[in-house]
């Protein structure tokens, strides 16, 4: 007889899923691939291997993504956006495809992840008592300053 209370483990992961961030995940045949050759400096085998990695994806092909992370998403991409909806990462920073693939990834990943997070909306206040007094005094100290500043004609500095 089974122990009603022992811990059972999750099913494993889909291989067909790649989980961005908390629930919020991509079909593998909706991420793109293209690979070229990296900049940078080369050896013997310079201009021979297609290592860079970029990664497309339609914003509109992220499963469980709430449409307003979505617009913060298409505003935190910038530039990595194009005109087809299209996220474009961009890995050149490893020396095989498989990492610079995986790096695209993590890329992804990470801007989904910041999308996510809300902004905090800051409530508006009146100013305290206490903060009214000391811009006035700020106001008037540098009022004072720049009258000691000014040529008078009574022969004062």
């Amino acid at each position: 007889m089974t122990d009603p209370t022992a811990i059972h483990p999750e099913p494993p992961p889909d291989p067909s899923r790649v989980e961005l961030a908390a629930a919020v995940w991509v079909h593998r045949d909706d991420l793109t691939y293209s690979f070229s050759r990296s900049s940078g400096p080369g050896g013997q085998s310079v201009n021979k291997l297609n290592t860079r990695a970029e990664l497309r994806v339609a914003v509109a092909r992220l499963r469980d993504l709430p449409e307003a992370a979505a617009t913060r998403l298409r505003r935190l991409a910038g530039a990595r956006l194009n005109a087809d909806d299209q996220l474009v990462i961009v890995a050149e920073t490893h020396r095989s495809q498989l990492g610079n693939r995986r790096a695209c990834v993590e890329r992804l990943a990470d801007l989904v992840a910041r999308a996510l997070v809300e902004p905090v909306v800051r409530k508006r206040k009146r100013p305290s008592r206490a903060m009214k007094e000391r811009r006035l005094a700020g106001k008037r100290e540098r009022s004072e300053k720049k009258s000691r500043r000014r040529w008078r004609a009574d022969g004062g500095a």
